[in-house]
């Protein structure tokens, strides 16, 4: 597989994929690709799709945070276990019928391997930010994964690394530090924080590693390209974040079952909009130009902006607008120069 013409472009794919396994999906046959072309240009169904991945994928991640909150006295390595079994229950029967093995191919099993640890892991931190900070600030700092994909796809995969790309980095990382808001920057006021300080950082890292690790993720999917089933991927990433998960839970004896009918109704929940949205943006990518898609996908902030002020009456503060502006406008704008550039 060709790799990009420059880090933008992994860039772009960052944004456009909450969750990036499924971006793999198995090449069309000309016949097919005909058909997709005719069916994206026919009146309203190439916006169509599109459309649904806004409403569904776009509002999935914060709507799973209000539940993964509102579930009462359940870590999050525990909602994430939860998540796991619920989906290796739709993806064995996946694999059975498309034939593909539990295995992959020889060479890509490395690969397949660290894909599913570190996908688990930004899983499960990004579950322990939506528990220990708000919801705005957890969301817009995970949404800095293409500053971080960016990089390490200039370290690992030897790809272009623009003057543009260091600074949208730029833009992204000042975005950031607005919302951490480190004290031998701001001074040790922090008044107007919901929660204390501590609980804050504990959040804000969470959700740093969470974009650090879903970078690698996407860096690993890339290098393997289509020479394994997207299914397979997911596969890996359920399987081994189960088993990531137990031993967490082993090591800190934090294994429980939701008290009530209504906490484990949040869990299917998590694990429906999880699938959901897999299947709205996969299509809309392949239905609709990368460009609007990947815009579309920056109203996880907005969402998140909507629902923590709604549901948790928690009002952002300004710092957190001014973090969110720059790491979106650093993504938008990085896609736009893309979109751009590859309709030359």
């Amino acid at each position: 597989m060709e790799p990009p013409e420059s880090a933008a472009e992994l860039e772009a794919d960052a944004v456009e994929l909450g969750e990036p396994e499924l971006r793999l999906t198995d090449p069309a046959s000309p016949g097919e690709e005909h058909a997709d072309v005719e069916a994206a240009d026919a009146p309203g169904h190439g916006r169509c799709w599109p459309q649904g991945a806004w409403v569904c994928c776009s509002s999935r991640e914060p709507v799973a945070s209000i539940f993964v909150k509102k579930v009462q006295d359940v870590h999050a390595v525990e909602i994430s276990a939860f998540r796991c079994v619920f989906q290796l229950l739709v993806i064995v029967p996946c694999l059975i019928y498309r034939k593909t093995g539990f295995i992959g191919p020889k060479g890509q099993r490395l690969f397949l391997l660290l894909r599913g640890i570190f996908g688990s892991s930004a899983m499960i931190l990004m579950y322990y930010a939506f528990q220990t900070t708000s919801l705005a600030d957890a969301t817009v700092i995970a949404f800095s994964c293409p500053m971080f994909t960016s990089i390490f796809a200039w370290i690992f995969l030897k790809e272009k690394y623009s003057l543009w790309d260091a600074f949208f980095t730029l833009f992204a990382f000042a975005g950031v530090i607005l919302i951490v808001r480190p004290p031998f920057l701001f001074g040790s006021d922090t008044s107007e924080m919901s929660k204390n300080y501590s609980d804050h950082i504990k959040g804000t890292f969470a959700a740093i590693g969470h974009a650090v690790l879903s970078a690698m993720t996407l860096v690993i999917l890339r290098k393997m390209g289509k020479s394994v089933d997207y299914f397979l991927s997911i596969w890996y990433y359920v399987i081994l974040g189960l088993l990531e998960c137990i031993i967490i839970l082993f090591v800190i004896g934090g294994w429980s079952l939701p008290y009530c009918g209504l906490d484990r109704l949040f869990l299917i929940l998590i694990g429906l909009l999880g699938l959901g949205g897999q299947i709205f943006i996969t299509k809309a990518v392949q239905v609709e130009k990368a460009g609007p898609v990947a815009i579309m996908k920056t109203m996880d902030v907005v969402f998140a902006f909507i629902f923590q002020i709604a549901f948790f009456n928690n009002m952002p503060t300004w710092w957190t607008v001014g973090g969110a502006l720059c790491v979106v406008a650093s993504t938008t704008g990085s896609t736009i120069r893309r979109w751009i550039q590859s309709s030359k």
